[in-house]
């Protein structure tokens, strides 16, 4: 009986003794992180061709590795070396940002209306496929605020026959005017934007070239005249 009690006494204390430390931890606090989305910098020049196309085009995420599958800011602050902006994210992997960032600009050009993504799982007479090379700042001069580098291998690929009609390699830079993140956020949607102005261009005169027909955004049937 003596026994049981002790053990009794025992397991109170040590309830006692936990209880100062229920609400502490040993792991340290999570560092606060500001998310960041890729701004627009700039609205979309209306192109001189205006013809509505009537083939369809899917436009895939890019294709991506490494450090760029995550959502950190990337940096070379030096030669031969990687580092992410402390406290700073993107809302969405680099690719998806972009993948996005081109749906909005195809869009926004307005000459091709069925329009998709790879998440959709529709048909598309031509889909847009690429791999991002390069997504990130980088300080190329000692004392100089750092540069913006997108690099993408881009391919347009008719459906139907798994060819690729046209392919190029894109690389825009951008200065940011300081090394503060904002401000080179800002340099990476100035360059974003630059990319999607050169890509669009490229994607549906490739397209094109593919001998798909178009059709005129807004054709009036044309009347015979009257036989006399």
């Amino acid at each position: 009986m003596m026994f049981r009690r002790f053990c009794c006494f025992l397991r109170k204390l040590c309830v006692l003794c936990l209880l100062p430390c229920a609400g502490c931890t040993i792991l340290p606090k999570p560092e606060p992180v500001d998310v960041y989305l890729l701004p627009v910098s700039r609205d979309a020049a209306r192109p001189a061709d205006t013809a509505l196309r009537t083939w369809s085009l899917r436009i895939a995420r890019p294709d991506s590795s490494g450090q760029l599958l995550g959502q950190r800011i990337l940096v070379i602050p030096e030669p031969n070396r990687v580092s992410v902006y402390q406290g700073a994210n993107w809302h969405e992997p680099a690719a998806l940002l972009l993948r996005n960032r081109f749906f909005d600009a195809f869009r926004a050009d307005g000459r091709i209306n069925a329009l998709s993504t790879e998440e959709m799982r529709t048909y598309a007479d031509f889909e847009l496929a690429s791999e991002l090379a390069a997504f990130h700042s980088e300080y190329r001069q000692e004392g100089k605020p750092p540069e913006v580098l997108i690099k993408l291998d881009a391919r347009v690929i008719d459906t139907a026959s798994r060819r690729i009609v046209a392919s190029r390699a894109f690389e825009v830079r951008e200065a940011a005017a300081d090394g503060a993140v904002p401000t080179v956020v800002a340099a990476f949607g100035r360059a974003a934007d630059q990319l999607c102005a050169d890509l669009v261009a490229w994607a549906i005169a490739g397209a094109d070239g593919a001998g798909r027909a178009n059709a005129p955004a807004e054709t009036l049937p044309v009347k015979e005249a009257p036989q006399p």
